[in-house]
């Protein structure tokens, strides 16, 4: 017998069995060619490569930037603000995008606008227009954050904790080489940042090839009308779903949390006196610990009935870094990045839980475009608070403080998004 991961529950079943398609689960594409199958996972991984290096990199160099473009440091707080702010207002769009182009053809054009912000911000020259490219890019993102569980599920319907532990893995890696080679890259290309910011976009480029093929597969290759799939999303108000709200406030505030780290954490080490290299590994470390533990929580969680265990040891992990950073930030840098980059892989869990709580292909579209727009709208205001928290009080106690008070939310939000149900029982319930 073995254990079968379908993303809703674990269930046995006889182990040389595939899940029957049927509308509740929904069926890997049966028209999809062998090489097409194995191209997949490889598109997933360049993708997952790509939405974050445009987010840690800048942080890596951030004050850099700041002196170069003449921000202050409420500015540079709007700076780090605006991933999440892109992320909700544009990531609401990828289901709609995703029903008449096919998720393959958005996220492909994802990936090309976030190559082309990348290619062009560093040289703008000015703030707004810097601003406005890394929107572009930030707008690439947002679409492939919502639309990459949709994949995933529609691809590889009894692999999800699998293949979300790979997509997270690859996520945590970008996210971890670039806050670690940003400021080394930037001294060897002539000490200049514009070029240390630059590199990045090639990862865009090269993550545009695959996806390329995938274009015109639109109904064979995961682009299916939502009808064979399950039940159309429209009769599935996310609004009146507790399940669907206790996931966008984990999600918000989870994000609230890896901004925030991502934007400034750097800057607080060397705020205390470590030197400008060192913090950029400290950053990486902290990300990088999302490489292992990526991959095993999704496939950990989708083995449990309720999640709320994992959530729990996440946010004590972040509790404690957070009371380190403040009271021994140097002495005990290494262990506050550890313990903080373990609570930062709530973000995989976070992605694990939206394929979970819908049995759907269409139910996880509209849980993920809600669960992700509406996070993001709530950790909008976290990272510029940080940065007028620290402009106005001259120091790091205050914005520690708030990240730390955030934790305990956390936690409660996610216990209840860990609860074994599915968004379609909730909406016949109410029916």
């Amino acid at each position: 017998m073995a254990r079968e991961d379908t993303g809703t529950e674990t269930r046995t079943a006889p182990a040389p069995q595939r899940p029957a398609p049927t509308e509740q689960q929904p069926a890997a594409p049966l028209a999809v060619r062998t090489w097409a199958m194995r191209l997949m996972p490889l598109a997933v991984v360049l993708a997952a490569l790509n939405l974050r290096p445009a987010i840690t990199s800048l942080g890596a160099l951030l004050e850099e930037v700041r002196d170069g473009l003449g921000m202050s440091g409420s500015v540079a707080g709007l700076l780090t603000s605006v991933p999440p702010l892109c992320f909700a207002l544009f990531g609401v769009m990828a289901p709609r995008l995703a029903r008449r182009f096919g998720p393959p053809a958005v996220v492909c054009a994802g990936m090309a606008a976030i190559a082309t912000g990348l290619l062009v911000r560093p040289f703008t020259g000015s703030t707004p227009a810097f601003l406005l490219f890394s929107a572009l890019a930030l707008m690439g993102i947002a679409v492939s954050n919502v639309l990459m569980p949709v994949i995933v599920k529609r691809w590889f319907p009894d692999r999800v904790g699998t293949m979300t532990g790979l997509y997270s893995m690859a996520l945590a890696v970008g996210t971890s080489a670039a806050a670690a080679v940003t400021v080394p890259l930037t001294r060897a290309l002539g000490d200049d940042w514009r070029f240390g910011l630059l590199v990045w976009a090639s990862l865009g480029v090269a993550a545009v090839l695959p996806w390329l093929l995938f274009v015109r597969e639109r109904q064979e290759q995961g682009g299916a009308p939502a009808h064979t799939t399950g039940a159309p999303a429209a009769k599935l108000s996310m609004v009146r779903s507790p399940t669907a709200w206790a996931l966008a406030v984990f999600f918000g505030l989870q994000a609230t949390g890896a901004y925030i780290t991502m934007g400034w954490m750097a800057q607080i080490f060397r705020d205390a006196g470590v030197a400008a290299g060192t913090a950029g590994i400290l950053l990486a470390v902290t990300m990088a610990m999302g490489i292992p533990l990526a991959f095993v929580i999704p496939r950990v969680a989708t083995r449990l009935p309720r999640q709320g265990p994992v959530v729990v040891v996440l946010g004590t992990c972040g509790l404690i870094g957070y009371a380190g950073l403040y009271l021994w930030p140097v002495g005990g840098a290494w262990l506050w990045a550890v313990l903080l980059g373990i609570s930062n892989c709530a973000f995989p869990l976070a992605l694990t839980m939206i394929g979970m709580r819908a049995r759907t292909g269409p139910g996880v579209a509209s849980l993920s475009a809600f669960a992700q727009s509406t996070g993001y709208l709530i950790s909008i205001p976290g990272p510029l608070l940080v940065g007028v928290l620290y402009q106005h009080s001259g120091g790091w106690g205050l914005p520690i403080a708030l990240m730390a008070a955030l934790m305990v939310p956390q936690i409660v939000a996610g216990i209840l998004a860990g609860k074994n149900r599915v968004i379609e029982d909730e909406a016949a319930a109410r029916a």
